[in-house]
């Protein structure tokens, strides 16, 4: 069979081919738990009453091809956007000149910095933060350029809920093991090679970074017995990626971890006198744990505070001495806001953070261009980007929020805006579309698969402990830094949106060319 070039890549299976292919992927994914709750629409509640039932998490056929340079980059970019956020998490009067542009106009954000607020007056016992983050990209080409190379554009950064470093290391290994037992033709021999399948070590690093702060958290204070508490959602279908974290932090460091859905908090912790976080397993009441780390996989949308009670909750997270992952001001640094003030051409904040040039000047060169929608004059340069049919087909509109399904692409950002009050627009920010190279690859999802053009974004794990400041000459100190492996998310590229989770995009691996 003659070799396929990187154009005719990946190839036609015969149904033989493919039968054999998907077999082994749906067997080795459920043995190796690379699998999420079935969603609704495909298992209905009344077919799984009791939640027993589990299946493969969406996934790429093929690893995808992927620009080794930009994936280096990547990853070799990742401890300087650690050290970037880190600090401006730790300079709160510069945040707060950010967030105070938008607690008029986002509840939210004004709900969290009151909580902040809150916990400053009484006093922070707790200064040491941890960040599990991932940072976003996508390869870019500038069309416009016959001679042009790919280069990474940030998407964007995210500092609370970083999700599928559990899965990202699995499906890596599906792909090599479908690999080494030839499910891939012989025709894919001069791409798919197992020194080009990058294995990501996300799930490993990222326990790390949670047993690092749990060490740095030092001896019980109230005598009990340490743990790890991992805030959740309640039900979620992403629960395995979940899990992978807690089972590598017991096996691989032995940390004790439970599961706190966030809205038992109220019932399960309480604070003792010197503010120890307390945490009584349900399953056995009697015996009570000191929380050392709070891990954060809830409480990013505003869906997860439907009762006054869950801000009540969320106050006394963080008024208690666990670390958090991420504190409230790492939470507030993950703001869309952030991004675009940093990324605005021609703005001066980013050597605010990164001092040393040469680091601050491979991070800009990641940034695509990005605009407030306020009374500026950039804002209102791209307020009128923004109202243009014409011209908003190349940008789309992010509020300030986390997880997949918020945005507002291309045409459809004109009406929006039309009918969003011209008040409210400053908590929006217009940012330039990427435009990746086309691909192709297949998606199983569901148990259906769906061939045709594809959209690849790469996400690099990153973490970062860090010691906050005292006073204003007292900066605090990075203590723990490093890069924690990747995510490729998948695809189609009919689709704008990419969250997994939330029903667009599928995990994958790189395969570096």
């Amino acid at each position: 069979m003659a070799p396929l070039t990187i154009s005719e890549y990946p190839p036609e299976l015969s149904s033989e081919e493919e039968q054999y292919l998907l077999s082994n992927l749906k067997d080795w994914s459920i043995a190796h738990g690379l699998a999420v709750r079935p969603a609704p629409s495909f298992v209905s509640s009344s077919q799984d009453p009791s939640g027993v039932l589990a299946t493969t998490a969406p996934v790429t056929l093929f690893p995808s091809l992927f620009p080794r340079v930009c994936f280096e980059a990547g990853l070799a970019l990742q401890t300087a956007y650690n050290e970037l956020y880190a600090a401006i998490a730790r300079d709160e009067r510069w945040l707060q000149g950010i967030v105070e542009e938008l607690i008029d106009i986002d509840d939210f954000v004004e709900k969290l910095w009151q909580t902040h607020l809150a916990v400053k007056k009484e006093g922070y016992v707790q200064n040491l933060s941890l960040g599990l983050f991932r940072s976003d990209y996508m390869v870019h080409s500038d069309s416009s350029k016959s001679d042009s190379s790919p280069g990474l554009r940030q998407v964007e950064f995210n500092t609370i809920a970083s999700s599928f470093g559990g899965l990202s290391s699995l499906v890596s290994a599906l792909h090599r093991y479908l690999l080494t037992i030839d499910a891939y033709p012989s025709s894919t021999a001069g791409i798919i090679k197992a020194e080009a399948l990058r294995q990501s070590k996300s799930t490993s690093s990222l326990a790390q970074g949670l047993a690092a702060a749990h060490k740095a958290y030092g001896t019980s204070r109230s005598g009990k017995p340490l743990c790890v508490l991992f805030v959740v959602q309640d039900p979620e279908r992403n629960v395995f990626d979940q899990r992978h974290l807690e089972y590598a932090l017991l096996e691989e460091s032995g940390v004790r971890s439970f599961r706190l859905p966030f809205h038992r908090t109220l019932t399960d912790t309480k604070l003792d006198s010197d503010r120890n976080l307390l945490y009584a397993p349900p399953n056995s009441p009697s015996t009570e744990y000191e929380v050392t780390t709070v891990y954060f996989r809830a409480g990013y949308t505003p869906d997860d505070y439907p009762r006054e009670e869950d801000w009540t909750a969320r106050l006394q997270l963080e008024k208690s001495r666990a670390i958090k992952c991420p504190s409230i001001l790492t939470h507030l640094a993950g703001c869309k806001k952030v991004q675009q003030v940093l990324a605005t051409p021609h703005s001066p904040h980013l050597k605010r953070f990164l001092p040393d040039e040469s680091v601050a000047s491979r991070v800009l060169e990641t940034f695509a261009p990005i605009y407030p929608l306020d009374d500026s004059e950039a804002g209102r340069e791209a307020k009128k980007l923004a109202q243009d049919p014409a011209t908003a087909v190349r940008y789309v509109l992010k509020p300030q929020r986390e997880g997949g399904g918020n945005n507002i692409y291309r045409k459809a950002i004109p009406p929006f805006l039309k009918n969003l009050p011209e008040t409210h627009w400053p908590a929006y920010i217009l940012m330039e579309m990427i435009e990746p190279p086309p691909l192709r690859n297949a998606i199983l999802r569901n148990g259906e698969l769906q061939r045709g053009g594809v959209i690849c974004e790469l996400g690099v794990y990153g973490v970062c402990l860090w010691r906050n400041g005292t006073s204003e000459d007292d900066k605090g100190e990075i203590l723990q830094n490093w890069e924690a492996g990747y995510l490729l998310r998948t695809k189609g590229d009919q689709s704008e949106e990419g969250g997994v989770a939330a029903g667009f995009g599928a995990v994958d691996s790189c395969c570096l060319v």
